[in-house]
């Protein structure tokens, strides 16, 4: 069965999007940070609303992603930076609300919504990229992004808790259309 290739921010789309969060505002504060995890991580939209801090280690970048699609957990890392883009939010958000369980909250401590989320995703993507992204966006972008370069396409399904290899292929062919694109703009030698 064929599939749609999926699309992708490239490096310039991912650094304006982030650029476009007024920090000044609790909301925006808590939206640029969970928009940066999801291109540090792949996340599914449900496995970020669900991702409490007791699964998120923040001496380490350890997070456990727990009943994530079919059931599975999972375990991914996150770099230096994107931790303490964290360990400022946790600091953030326990000053603002106090002390709630999940990672990304309501300002009443709750768990967000999907559909406020997609709604953050489609007001901030419009305004830096004039165009609407969703979270699965992010999602292909960083899978993308991860075998770029790695090149192991093992790494990628197990970094997005995939069960089956032939989802994760899409990600191959991305990258095809680059080789073919860039091949056929490339110089001819002629005599």
């Amino acid at each position: 069965m064929a599939r749609k290739i999926p699309e992708v921010l490239d490096i310039d789309e991912q650094e304006m999007l982030l650029q476009v969060f007024n920090k000044r505002y609790f909301n925006s504060r808590r939206n640029k940070c969970m928009v940066q995890l999801f291109l540090n991580t792949g996340l599914r939209l449900s496995e970020m609303l669900d991702l409490k801090w007791e699964n998120v280690n923040l001496m380490t970048g350890q997070l456990k992603v727990v009943d994530g699609k079919g059931g599975n957990d999972r375990i991914l890392w996150v770099n230096e930076v994107m931790l303490q883009e964290l360990c400022n939010w946790r600091e953030d958000q326990s000053e603002n609300i106090g002390k709630s369980e999940y990672v990304f909250s309501t300002r009443e401590g709750r768990r967000l919504k999907d559909r406020d989320v997609r709604g953050v995703l489609y007001k901030y993507s419009e305004k830096a990229l004039n165009k609407r992204i969703s979270p699965h966006t992010l999602r292909h972008t960083y899978a993308t992004d991860l075998y770029r370069q790695t090149k192991d396409i093992r790494l990628v399904q197990k970094a997005l808790g995939h069960a089956d290899l032939s989802t994760t292929m899409i990600y191959t062919h991305i990258v095809d259309d680059e080789l073919e694109n860039a091949l056929k703009s490339f110089r001819t030698v002629t005599n």
